[in-house]
């Protein structure tokens, strides 16, 4: 799990320029960057926005939930 800090700092990237703050948390061949990218060409606001999405509210490495898992174990 990341640490505040880290959080903190993804989201100052993800405001300054938008691309890098997805590149460095998601890669920089991914859909979420080329989207972010296309974005912030059309403009600046929708960039930082989806970046923003990106980092704060999509699933975290190491946190998505095991589905494969039965929910009653009984």
């Amino acid at each position: 799990m990341a640490s505040n800090m880290e959080v903190f700092c993804e989201i100052l990237i993800a405001i300054l320029l938008p691309p890098l703050g997805v590149c460095l948390k998601r890669g920089c061949c991914t859909v979420e960057f080329l989207i972010c990218l296309v974005l912030t060409i059309l403009g600046y606001i929708p960039g930082i926005i989806y970046a923003l999405y990106v980092i704060v509210f999509q699933n975290r490495e190491g946190e998505t939930p095991d589905y494969s898992t039965p929910l009653n174990s009984a």
